[in-house]
């Protein structure tokens, strides 16, 4: 079991793409709809790729100006992997959610980047509605089992009858079945690691973790922050709920998405 505290959840509205100003770059604005930003990386090109070196230049201290080409090269890739060490998000060298919302938020470095990055569910990742309808499900002590719990138990070929089996990936292949997604069938947190295809954090990726003691979790991404990731899951305290995983204590495995 996982003993976390669950946090207050801000939403916050999806970044969409819109048309840039004359000179030629697009912007990012917090606009409602489900959009999401690009996710760039080294060999992108384009406006996209001009915005975030326009938001590199304003929110790193470098000792001169990236250039501003529209080409995500080798210095680009040093500017946005330095970005992300700085405000502590984890250091991939791509962009993504949580990378472009730091940036549009002028977040710099020990600014902290600790205000919940979630935005709202779209049709990119309908497992995670799933999820959040299941928030609440817990574990009932003594001999009684949720029966709910159980549901998810079903989904394994363990097909566990307690609610005192570890119960996080039995929850992930759950949500996903309920949107026509083959899971791992697997009760192991761990079996998640070559399921898909490789992800970066981005909202509704299963995540896998490592705890220092050892064990295994798996749950859905829902944001990072300078000192925590936060997981939207099962089995977390005893039931599904959003919980902060502590940096010093959890270290990710893997990122992955349904191919």
């Amino acid at each position: 079991m996982i003993g976390l505290l669950t946090l207050p959840v801000m939403l916050v509205n999806s970044i969409r793409v819109i048309p840039g100003s004359a000179g030629g770059s697009k912007k990012f604005d917090n606009l409602p709809g489900g959009y999401m930003a690009p996710l760039l990386r080294v060999g992108s090109r384009g406006h996209e790729v001009i915005h975030l070196q326009d938001l590199l230049n304003k929110n790193l201290q470098l000792r001169s100006c990236l250039k501003v080409d529209g080409i995500f090269g080798p210095l680009t890739l040093a500017a946005v992997r330095q970005y992300q060490a700085s405000v502590g998000t984890t250091v991939y060298g791509i962009v993504g959610d949580v990378t472009w919302a730091a940036l549009e938020r002028g977040v710099r470095e020990n600014d902290g980047f600790n205000e919940l990055y979630r935005p709202p569910l779209s049709t990119n990742s309908p497992w995670m509605t799933i999820a959040d309808g299941e928030v609440g499900e817990t574990e009932i002590k003594g001999p009684e089992h949720n029966p709910r719990i159980l549901q998810y138990h079903s989904t394994t070929s363990l097909r566990a009858t307690t609610d005192e089996i570890a119960w996080s990936s039995a929850f992930v292949n759950w949500c996903l079945k309920q949107v026509g997604i083959t899971g791992t069938h697997s009760a192991a947190a761990s079996s998640w690691l070559h399921w898909g295809t490789t992800s970066v954090p981005r909202v509704g990726a299963i995540t896998v973790m490592r705890k220092v003691t050892g064990q295994h979790h798996v749950a859905f991404f829902v944001a990072e922050t300078r000192n925590t990731y936060r997981l939207l899951g099962g089995n977390q305290g005893g039931q599904v709920r959003t919980s902060p995983l502590s940096k010093t204590l959890w270290t990710p495995l893997g990122y992955r998405w349904p191919s």
